[in-house]
């Protein structure tokens, strides 16, 4: 029997490039999700790539009844890989009492469920945002975490500190969280990829959208940061490689390979790259020029980041291949999938 696996917010971007991943390494897969920033159509594609469509439930996990109730039909799952959460920077700063309350409800409600239901194992998707501005780089999982700039960070900090003080206080209970970076590009396939529902907040898609004609120009936010160009610095991650390092630490949490029963491990290539460099990047590996305005700052961004993946390349067994041209074509193919460009 294949081991099934819960996967929250599986229609999401990451989310669904990690069931297909998951499947492909021959987990049975259950996705619940809210719809609330993916479509249904998701379930369809990930059956293409695959070959497999996911069992599927939509309800918000921040309903306690209705997460309880899902489990006592499903206590045969083995493992949970919580994504499901809001996750926009700038949103979370005018909304945070949304944030808060989806974010960290949703995640208590799933503890309590893996207590009653005897579900041992879950790996939790954080994010470098929980180290703010560091004042050292790269970070590495040692680097103290900061107050957050936004209310995003916070909750994801928070959850960080749920998680760590469950498994504390039950020993029953074993748990990863994984600090991304900044995921972006697509599935090789173009089948899936990000694709979010409004304004865009995250860089590539806006990248992707004003080249497709469906936004008149980029913002960029910021040129008189302390970088290479003035623009803000990230740690770009090919999304499929994000998403097999899921698969890794599932197998790492049901193998009992762990060394503790809380670990933290971040994703990332180890490289910074500035906006100016991604947005060069995407005109060289696509031949489209990209019409863009250099704005003010923008409120609960970071200067610069990126991440020393050593840990999580020795310990987990895993690194991140994909080379940044790939991914922002891999991002585009999907946009112009996506809007019926050729």
């Amino acid at each position: 029997m294949a081991k099934k696996i819960l996967v929250t917010g599986g229609t999401g971007y990451i989310g669904s490039h990690t069931v297909v991943e998951l499947q492909n390494s021959g987990y049975d897969v259950v996705i619940v999700d809210n719809l609330s920033n993916s479509s249904i159509d998701v379930l369809d594609n990930i059956e293409k790539i695959s070959g497999i469509r996911p069992a599927f439930e939509q309800f918000d996990l921040a309903d306690a009844a209705k997460t309880d109730e899902f489990f006592s039909r499903n206590s045969d799952i083995e493992a949970i890989i919580h994504f499901a959460a809001s996750k926009a920077v700038g949103e979370s700063v005018q909304k945070p009492l949304l944030y808060y309350r989806n974010n960290l409800v949703s995640l208590m409600n799933l503890l309590d469920c893996q207590l009653k239901y005897g579900v041992a194992n879950i790996v939790f998707s954080s994010s470098c945002t929980v180290y703010g501005q560091p004042d050292v780089l790269p970070v590495t999982e040692d680097t103290p975490r900061k107050d957050a700039e936004s209310p995003y960070g916070n909750t994801k900090r928070v959850n960080e500190d749920i998680l760590s003080d469950s498994i504390a206080a039950f020993p029953q209970l074993k748990g990863i969280a994984l600090r991304y970076f900044n995921p972006i590009g697509a599935h090789p396939t173009a089948l899936i990829g990000e694709l979010p529902l409004g304004v865009p907040q995250n860089l590539v898609p806006f990248i992707t959208q004003t080249a497709a004609g469906l936004r008149d120009e980029l913002k960029v936010f910021g040129n008189d940061y302390d970088t290479v160009d003035g623009s803000a610095v990230r740690d770009y991650i090919n999304v499929v490689d994000l998403a097999k390092a899921h698969v890794v630490a599932i197998e790492r949490l049901l193998e009992g390979k762990n060394k503790k029963n809380y670990e933290i491990f971040n994703l990332g290539t180890g490289n910074g790259l500035s906006v100016l460099e991604i947005v060069n990047g995407f005109e060289k590996a696509t031949g489209v020029k990209l019409n863009y305005k250099i704005v003010g700052r923008r409120a609960g961004d970071i200067e610069k980041i990126w991440a020393d993946t050593t840990f999580a390349n020795e310990e987990l067994g895993w690194k991140a291949e994909k080379g940044t041209e790939e991914t922002l074509l891999s991002a585009w193919n999907w946009e112009k999938k996506v809007r019926g460009i050729k």
